[in-house]
């Protein structure tokens, strides 16, 4: 399903544990300043970048197959055109109920292939704003 009603993005936003694909080490930057702000609400966000070692002092991955650990979330700060393949990797996976492109990404086809399967997606939306507007 498609969310975009707020009672469907308080829902999406009700899980724990989330992987920030592109999180940035880098504070000012969207994709540090999103995840920084969600740890700080006791979301469990576990970073996702090929070029980090760590951020927020935990281990960065290199991809969603390498998170041992159970993903509620997969939120993504990539450009659109390399969506299709994150969600490729999601769906490869049993324990992500809820795919999240950040405000100004989107793909449509890969959010289809992401309902199709059963998983919740948000598209174009800030989780920090969503959450600063409907849980805080």
């Amino acid at each position: 399903m498609t969310v975009e009603s707020d009672d469907e993005i308080r829902e999406a936003l009700e899980y724990e544990t989330i992987a920030v694909v592109g999180c940035s080490s880098t504070p000012g930057k969207a994709a540090h300043d999103v995840p920084a702000y969600l740890r700080d609400r006791g979301y469990d966000v576990i970073p996702v970048n090929p070029f980090a070692d760590e951020i927020f002092g935990r281990e960065a991955f290199d991809s969603l197959a390498d998170i041992d650990a159970e993903i509620d979330v997969v939120c993504i700060f990539r450009p659109s055109e390399e969506v299709s393949q994150i969600v490729d990797e999601a769906l490869e996976r049993d324990d992500v109920d809820v795919v999240w492109t950040q405000q100004g990404i989107r793909d449509d086809e890969a959010a289809r292939r992401a309902r199709d399967d059963g998983r919740t997606v948000v598209q174009g939306r800030c989780m920090k704003v969503d959450h600063r507007r409907l849980i805080t």
